[in-house]
């Protein structure tokens, strides 16, 4: 695997949105990388990202200034998996050769918490309480990935979700649910969609019927609203470059948006989750072309 490169005229802009946004605002925006995946620090001072293998922070309060390169001592290219500790102080990050680390927001030495057991790890979740992690483990890349739990280097426990891919498992700030996104509702390829199992284990709920292929659902830290990358009907997977849309829903009721977000984007844009700590706003990422 290899870090994601901008193509040639296309640019990477972080765009804020929110329920009580109809129009998004950005925030920031560059031709100089590919930038994926925010996540929001839990002070709410600052954006963590991902681009060229690396972990970048870009400071809120004076994005003019750009993004600011996180040095990590011995850590393997990035992919666009990470979540922040809920401590505040750290982050959990998907490595390129398959493993999960844990490491500073300052920076300098890393941990690797996932196992050898020949699967990839790709982080999306962690308990509200810090003690455990939810990802998606797949052992061939062409095989469907699977639910799986673990404490940091802990042996993982892989959770019943019925047939079909999953991706983007993390918990609800309750600790009661993993939400997902699943393509176990159909026999035909692909079709992803939203649904949650509890914690504990039990029947899968789905969320949302819809003729969109919905991925990475993610709950706001007040738990009543989420957000969610809709890509076009027959889509397999979550690609690059499609004109897909970043959807807001109040958890009470999925099926009404709240509001819509169209762009070019895709994979990348919010493979995590990025809601603000006061559950108002979230990042998201476009690429536009020239």
């Amino acid at each position: 695997m290899a870090y994601r490169t901008l193509a040639a005229g296309q640019r990477a802009q972080i765009w804020i949105g929110g329920p009580g946004r109809t129009l998004p605002e950005l925030l920031f925006e560059t031709d100089a990388m590919l930038i994926e995946a925010p996540n929001w620090s839990l002070d709410g001072a600052c954006l963590f990202l991902n681009a060229h293998g690396s972990l970048w922070r870009l400071d809120l309060d004076s994005p003019e200034r750009g993004l600011i390169l996180v040095e990590f001592k011995d850590l393997p290219e990035l992919n666009n998996d990470h979540v922040l500790d809920p401590d505040g102080e750290h982050i959990y990050m998907s490595a390129m050769d398959g493993h999960i680390y844990r490491g500073a927001l300052g920076g300098g030495a890393v941990d690797k918490v996932s196992p050898e057991d020949g699967n990839w790890h790709f982080l999306h979740g962690v308990s509200p309480d810090g003690s455990r992690l939810a990802y998606v483990q797949i052992g061939d890349l062409a095989e469907p990935g699977r639910l799986a739990v673990m404490e940091p280097h802990g042996a993982p426990a892989v959770v019943d979700t019925g047939q079909g891919h999953i991706d983007g498992p993390e918990w609800s700030p309750d600790g009661r649910w993993i939400y997902f996104n699943t393509e176990g509702f159909t026999d035909e390829p692909g079709h992803a969609q939203l649904a949650r199992i509890p914690d504990a284990g039990g029947p899968v709920e789905r969320l949302i019927t819809s003729d969109t292929v919905d991925w990475f659902p993610h709950l706001s830290p007040d738990a009543r609203s989420a957000c969610y990358i809709a890509f076009p009907a027959g889509t397999l997977g979550h690609p690059a470059d499609l004109e897909v849309e970043v959807r807001v829903v109040a958890t009470a009721d999925w099926s009404a948006p709240r509001q819509r977000y169209p762009l070019f984007g895709g994979q990348g844009t919010i493979n995590v989750n990025s809601w603000s700590p006061d559950s108002r706003r979230f990042a998201f990422v476009a690429f536009p072309p020239t």
